[in-house]
């Protein structure tokens, strides 16, 4: 695995999903280490950047409706982060696989 964000980028995707305010969507992610994939979470000020970034392998990111998944592109696209959309809203990469491509948001 190699990594695909870095502190700055997680922070940047961090401050945009908190600046929604109350459309904030929920997350949860992977860890690299050892594949546990945690709750869902709708805080991200503090939450999110609890224990650092170095073992998020992605964050998926779930919206509730249209807007929500509109404003969230519109925020992601701005970060520009490595990730794709997913049935509940979209996934960012922290790492990806040797050999792999990846697509930026």
């Amino acid at each position: 695995m190699f990594p695909a964000m870095n502190n700055t980028k997680w922070r940047e995707l961090q401050q945009a999903m908190y600046a929604l305010e109350g459309h904030s969507p929920m997350w949860r992610t992977k860890c690299v280490t050892n594949g546990h994939i945690s709750n869902w979470d709708g805080e991200w000020f503090y939450h999110f950047s609890e224990g650092g970034f170095k073992d998020i392998e992605w964050v998926e990111i779930k919206t509730k409706n249209e807007e929500q998944k509109s404003l969230v592109l519109s925020e992601l696209r701005k970060v520009h982060v490595p990730g794709e959309r997913t049935d509940q809203g979209f996934r960012v990469y922290g790492y990806v696989q040797e050999g792999s491509s990846i697509e930026y948001l």
